[in-house]
């Protein structure tokens, strides 16, 4: 593997994450913080409920620290405890309507925050970049 290559894919990584830090923490995105939005954007993926054991396996994160952050979803109303009829000890996270209505509000402030960005960018640009992040994504899941 080219040491070049692999440092400069490190630095650029860690900008990214300092940067994307920087515009979700923009006052103008509303309520959410990162973790919220993550956890609230699998919730809704997932027809709108799930439980915390799949949400600590998707973000790789320990239950305990899940159900922390899902506390703090549900004390802002943004998500309801719903029973898990199969297990009387479970329960599923439900996204509430403020939660939707939360959640689209900080996602259309991030994408047009994005779009700003790479306003500049060819169509093509765009496909690529979005096409290796998400291959990275999944790649760092699956190592």
């Amino acid at each position: 593997m080219d040491e070049q290559a692999l440092e400069t894919i490190e630095l650029e990584l860690a900008i990214l994450i300092r940067r994307t830090t920087s515009i979700s923490s923009h006052k103008n995105f509303g309520n959410l913080d990162r973790s919220a939005y993550l956890l609230l954007h699998q919730i809704n993926n997932y027809n709108g409920s799930a439980g915390v054991k799949l949400l600590a396996e998707e973000f790789q994160l320990d239950i305990s620290t899940v159900s922390r952050q899902t506390a703090s979803l549900e004390k802002k109303e943004y998500v309801n405890r719903v029973p898990d009829p199969a297990d009387g000890r479970a329960y599923f996270l439900q996204i509430t309507d403020l939660g939707k209505k939360e959640l689209l509000q900080y996602k259309q402030a991030r994408l047009e925050r994005v779009s700003e960005i790479i306003e500049s960018w060819s169509e093509e640009e765009r496909l690529l970049f979005g096409k290796l992040l998400k291959k990275f994504n999944l790649n760092a899941i699956n190592n």
